[in-house]
């Protein structure tokens, strides 16, 4: 995902970009060109962060519906929604993770803790011969990823108070660090699986991530005081406060570790399909209660209520986005495993599943400036497209990427296997979708909000992200696997309505662009 002024990776930067607006203290000590030496502590800690999650994601469903090579072996559809709960809570749980940090522990210590739970995650990931060590271990790894993800990126802005351009210019090189972290994981992660095992590959990620908390730790001192601000919001810093807030974070972690022994006792049973069904009724069911609150009683005036439903366009555009988009992880890449031709005749090589993970990454380092670059031209013309225009743009540029799923399932059904140009070609199509949506999604909602509600807005976005995400497993648990027949007709679906969704949001986008009283 990226940012408007700079180039990032899927999901991460909408949500990290919530935590811009964080003003703090400039670092203290040496100038690496012409920036803080504490962005190179960060560069490489978020790099190592990005790389142990997308390396381990690349793998996670391969893992789980895995039969041959020591994977839990799971139905297609257990596996892809516990894909979907999996990249779901890593969202939503940056959150909490970003209210710990504000309110007791600060952005450093909330970094380091992250850290480690997310190390200790993967080991347990490593090591976890039985299911409910290994899901145990995501649930340690989304409740770290929710400490250090938001919270990274809280002291980035810290090191430059003063904003403007330099500060962009920083963040751009923050970014390339996430870029490299998931383009590198995959790789490899992908290969240690191909060629040693899944335990390795998930050990990777933890070893790594020890590396980035070691030199984290070690050039710390360069960060100067960004990162230890505690906040003082409304005078709710209190002795009171703080014990009150500690209470609240020690019963939810209570509460987690209670539900974990009772489905490790056999207890309770839970069943992950079920599970992903109730969380994505009830995320769907805060999101209509919260716009419900926001247009009934939260007392907006006339032009507040006009930009509210902007906003409701983009959330609802922004969640059909990432149901799509996420389909990367899930269905795709069982495709990937199981019906392409990944094998390199010349150098005797089979290329990993997992690789095809890192091609969003590269996509996005080659073509994020030229897309920054192309709406700069329009702009000067007046021929800009809007927030509006933007999501539809998007989101017809990702459905028309699934023509080339179509293609290759249709070359599947006939028994054959399918060339990897075609895989390559549907990332390519969604990475240009992603260009177009990504980096205005969040910027255009904290401007449209109600300057009361500014910060809520950034828990709506959270939100719309997660349902997304949530639905993506869901979905591509639909596929039927013994029925290979129906897998083209199945990609169509797709096809047709993230298409039809884009083309009705562009028809609409010239009213829509009404109702936003003049923001730009």
């Amino acid at each position: 995902m990226t940012h408007s002024t700079n180039p990032g990776t899927n999901q991460d930067v909408d949500g990290e970009a919530a935590m811009h607006a964080a003003s703090g203290y400039a670092a203290s000590g040496p100038q690496f060109l012409g920036h803080p030496r504490g962005l190179a502590t960060l560069f490489f800690t978020e790099m190592w962060e990005r790389f142990t999650y997308y390396g381990m994601r690349a793998l996670l469903v391969l893992f789980l519906a895995d039969t041959a090579r020591g994977g839990f072996g799971l139905e297609d559809k257990i596996a892809t929604a516990i894909y979907g709960l999996y990249i779901s809570a890593s969202y939503i749980l940056c959150l909490p993770g970003g209210w710990i940090a504000d309110r007791l522990i600060g952005a450093r210590r909330a970094v380091w803790h992250g850290g480690i739970l997310i190390a200790i995650g993967n080991a347990l990931l490593a090591i976890g011969s039985s299911t409910p060590t290994f899901y145990g271990g995501l649930m340690v790894i989304v409740c770290g990823v929710g400490l250090l993800k938001p919270n990274v990126s809280t002291m980035v802005a810290d090191l430059y108070p003063e904003g403007g351009g330099r500060r962009d210019a920083g963040f751009t090189i923050f970014y390339m660090g996430i870029n490299l972290g998931a383009f590198l994981g995959p790789i490899i992660t992908g290969l240690l699986a191909q060629h040693y095992g899944w335990r390795p590959a998930f050990a990777a990620g933890s070893i790594l991530m020890i590396a980035g908390l070691i030199q984290y730790r070690a050039f710390q001192h360069h960060l100067g005081e960004a990162g230890l601000r505690i906040s003082d919001a409304h005078g709710t810093h209190t002795a009171v406060a703080t014990r009150r807030g500690w209470l609240t974070v020690g019963a939810l972690a209570a509460g987690l570790v209670l539900v974990y022994l009772l489905v490790l006792t056999g207890v309770v049973r839970i069943d992950p399909l079920t599970l992903a069904q109730t969380a994505g009724v009830l995320l769907a069911v805060i999101a209509i209660g919260y716009f419900a609150y926001m247009f009934l009683f939260a007392g907006l005036n006339g032009v507040e209520r006009k930009r509210m439903l902007v906003i409701l366009f983009l959330f609802v555009g922004c969640a059909l986005f990432w149901a799509g988009f996420e389909q990367t992880g899930a269905s795709l890449n069982l495709f990937a495993e199981r019906y392409v031709d990944r094998t390199i005749d010349a150098f005797d090589f089979v290329i990993p599943t997992a690789w095809f993970q890192s091609l969003n990454a590269v996509f996005i380092l080659i073509f994020a400036t030229p897309f920054s670059m192309l709406w700069v031209a329009l702009a000067k013309r007046n021929l800009d497209p809007s927030a509006p225009a933007k999501f539809g743009l998007g989101l017809v540029l990702l459905g028309l990427g699934f023509l080339f799923m179509v293609a290759a399932a249709s070359i599947v059904a006939r028994g054959e296997q399918a060339m990897p140009y075609l895989l390559v070609l549907t990332y390519l199509l969604h990475t240009y979708g992603e260009l177009c949506l990504s980096p205005v999604g969040l910027s255009y909602v904290t401007k449209l909000a109600p300057s009361r509600f500014v910060s809520q807005m950034m828990g709506v976005w959270f939100l719309a992200t997660s349902v997304g995400n949530l639905s993506a497993g869901l979905l591509s648990g639909m596929f039927e696997t013994d029925n290979l027949a129906a897998m083209p007709a199945q990609f169509m679906n797709f096809v047709y309505f993230i298409v039809g969704a884009g083309v009705l949001l562009l028809l609409l986008s010239r009213p829509v662009k009404k109702l936003m009283g003049g923001i730009k």
